[in-house]
């Protein structure tokens, strides 16, 4: 933002207008807003992330489950829908009524059918396919945060340039009319 626009504000200059004064108060006014909204927005959208994410992982349960098949040994062809450095197999677990079920879940690749691993379920023992881990939710609510942050900023200078577009017709217009008042006095003269 330059700082000559700003100290229009404070120099006497008999060339100055109106529309330069209000022009400097708006780059000024959106610069303070700009140091307060968008921090605050990209705090606010990170803990609103963060605390979902939070509500997620303690409405999920941990429970031991068995891999009732290889899991793919890298993320990539082999394994559709990995996430995190996870891939989905097929685990076999012991529901809270009793029950034994099977469904897919992310689990740590490599690992061999047999092998144990932690599964989540939800409150009403539904497996969860991907659940959100600790690192997960923390790159989620960074990400969040950002994007929120400069989306706030961004539409803080889209409205200060829509604000500097109204004002520069208002300055147009003055200047039509003051060159219109000038060319109708040259007129007169040579009359």
């Amino acid at each position: 933002m330059p700082l000559t626009k700003i100290r229009w504000l404070w120099l006497r200059n008999p060339l100055k207008r109106g529309t330069d004064v209000a022009e400097s108060w708006l780059l000024l006014v959106t610069a303070a807003l700009i140091a307060v909204l968008v921090p605050a927005a990209g705090v606010t959208a990170a803990d609103v992330v963060s605390h979902a994410a939070e509500q997620r992982s303690r409405a999920s349960v941990p429970v031991s489950a068995v891999l009732t098949e290889d899991a793919p040994t890298a993320i990539g062809v082999d394994s559709p829908g990995g996430t995190a450095g996870r891939v989905h197999a097929t685990v076999r677990w012991t529901a809270s009524d009793g029950t034994v079920r099977t469904g897919v879940t992310a689990v740590k690749p490599g690992l061999r059918a047999g092998d144990r691993t932690t599964a989540r379920v939800d409150r009403h023992g539904s497996l969860l396919r991907d659940p959100v881990t600790p690192e997960d939710a923390v790159v989620e609510s960074v990400a969040v945060g950002v994007v929120a942050a400069s989306t706030t900023g961004l539409l803080l200078i889209g409205a200060d340039k829509a604000g500097v577009v109204l004002l520069n017709r208002r300055r147009y217009a003055q200047w039509e009319k003051d060159w219109a008042e000038t060319d109708t006095q040259g007129r007169h003269r040579q009359s």
